[in-house]
């Protein structure tokens, strides 16, 4: 059986929800590896994420899903400025 979310997706903020659910998924990913919230975070932007990731929220994204926050979150257009007030220093870097 196909569900409604098969075909028309989950709810995700933007910009680019392609480059912000799968970012936050990665960021809770390894906040589920570290078991919470990590301290400090170096992340290495690769191909698209690494081109236009920026102007599509996926540094946003991914400090979001340290923080836990679920893709669907409206906090990740917020997520730098949050992770900054808790304590979360992060980089990201592009890479080729």
């Amino acid at each position: 059986m196909v569900s409604l979310l098969d075909i028309i997706g989950p709810v995700m903020v933007g910009p680019s929800g392609s480059h912000t659910a799968g970012a936050c998924r990665i960021g809770l990913l390894a906040r589920g590896l570290v078991r919470g919230t990590p301290e400090s975070a170096r992340v290495e932007l690769h191909g698209s994420f690494a081109r236009t990731g920026e102007g599509h929220g996926t540094d946003k994204a991914i400090a979001g899903g340290l923080l836990g926050f679920r893709p669907d979150d409206a906090r990740i257009r917020d997520a730098l400025d949050i992770a900054e007030r808790e304590g979360l220093a992060y980089v990201f870097e592009k890479t080729t």
